[in-house]
């Protein structure tokens, strides 16, 4: 077998002709020349055929690594007068990208590896640097990601994510169907969220019919403006999450007040109170009887919480209905403040939890989707640009089409 066909298998480009090779005076690169396997050029744009401008000066595409000697694709592209898109550079069957410097099969691979690991080890196994991994990224989502993914869309859930420190945040709004994220943008305001509904348009906005957020009043706003007929559902973890926070309000604010023979009977009570009763230990459980019997407040804000949560599993709407207008009464009068700023926000959000208890909705995929953000950040330590992780996050999450070169098991 010639050298020219052999090097022409190890490239792996369909559409290209080896020419020669050659060793760089390092000895550590591989340059190859090569061709399209096309006389008549094609657009970069549309990829239609078109007449032959003239040549440019040679260029290289950084190929995928062999061993430990990086290799280089070179060839001097020509330009060509399209009708459509005017005279641009020809397109290469190597590159995604007229203005790419990495070959396609690179590109790939780096995408891949971006989400099973760090950036910093795709740039030590591909030999490319930190910014030219984001660029890839960026390239890809932006050539790939599903201009159809609004449609179609009926149940939407929306939550914030914070990517940086002093309050640097993205609205990201997910597709319960489909399970994806479809749309993101920096900020949390009722504005960043009009934002969404302007670029998906009256007609698909008429098509939702139920919207899955926490309380951020700015998101409910902007739902009630703009989605007058869609009906909001909160998230059920948020709301207990208020009632948690208020018997924890109510622990704290005994410790500070009472004497030391007391307080010592509420040390180290915090996670009984706290855990569901069936997972409490025998210590928990024995913790949780000495409230009961040495501080009625404290005990009375538990039960508060447990019952709260009990409204919320109920299966009967009306039943749940009923146990909760209860709950809020109870509360009301139970002479703790934190759980009476709590019924009061409970009371004024009763349609979005009503709406709970009849769909059985929740924003945990929206969650779970935070999760795996949060993981994609903290391995990064952290994004100082929006747009590089709104890219990473559409690569991850946005169900993007990937088609790396992998070795297949024998």
């Amino acid at each position: 077998m010639r050298l020219t066909s052999v090097l022409r298998k190890l490239v792996n480009v369909c559409g290209l002709f080896v020419e020669r090779a050659r060793f760089a005076s390092s000895g550590l690169e591989l340059e190859v020349d090569v061709r399209p396997t096309w006389r008549e050029p094609r657009c970069g744009g549309c990829l239609k055929r078109a007449p032959a401008y003239d040549r440019r000066s040679e260029r290289r595409w950084q190929h995928l690594p062999w061993g430990g000697c990086c290799v280089w694709l070179r060839y001097a592209p020509r330009r060509v007068s399209c009708p459509s898109c005017g005279v641009t550079t020809e397109h290469v069957p190597w590159s995604s990208s007229t203005t790419a410097r990495f070959t396609l099969a690179l590109e790939e691979l780096a995408a891949y590896l971006a989400i099973v690991t760090d950036k910093t080890a795709v740039t030590r196994l591909l030999a490319i640097s930190w910014r030219s991994v984001d660029h890839i990224v960026e390239r890809l989502v932006a050539q790939r990601l599903d201009a159809r993914r609004f449609d179609g869309v009926r149940v939407i859930g929306v939550d914030e994510f914070s990517y940086r420190k002093r309050h640097h945040y993205l609205t990201l709004v997910v597709d319960h169907k489909r399970q994806r994220v479809i749309w993101a943008r920096p900020g949390r305001s009722s504005d960043v969220l009009n934002a969404f509904f302007d670029e998906i348009g009256a007609e698909r906005c008429a098509q939702i019919q139920v919207v899955t957020i926490d309380m951020s009043e700015a998101y409910i706003k902007s739902v009630r403006e703009r989605l007058p007929h869609a009906r909001i559902v909160f998230d059920r973890f948020h709301v207990q999450r208020l009632a948690s926070d208020a018997l924890d309000a109510v622990r704290r604010s005994l410790m500070a007040t009472l004497d030391p023979r007391r307080r010592r009977a509420l040390k180290k009570a915090r996670f009984a109170l706290l855990k569901n009763p069936w997972d409490l230990t025998r210590l928990q459980r024995k913790k949780l009887a000495d409230v009961q019997r040495h501080n009625a407040p404290l005990y009375r804000a538990y039960l508060l919480k447990e019952t709260l949560a009990e409204a919320l599993s109920s299966l009967q709407p009306r039943r749940a209905r009923r146990m909760l207008r209860e709950w809020i009464a109870w509360a009301l009068r139970s002479r703790l403040p934190p759980f009476i700023r709590v019924a009061r926000t409970i009371r004024a959000h009763l349609d979005g939890i009503y709406a709970y208890i009849e769909l059985r909705l929740t924003n945990g995929l929206t969650e779970g989707i935070n999760n795996r953000i949060r993981m994609v950040a903290r391995r990064a330590f952290g994004f100082h640009s929006p747009e590089a992780l709104i890219a990473m996050i559409f690569l991850i999450c946005g169900d993007i089409p990937l088609y790396p070169t992998l070795p297949s098991p024998t």
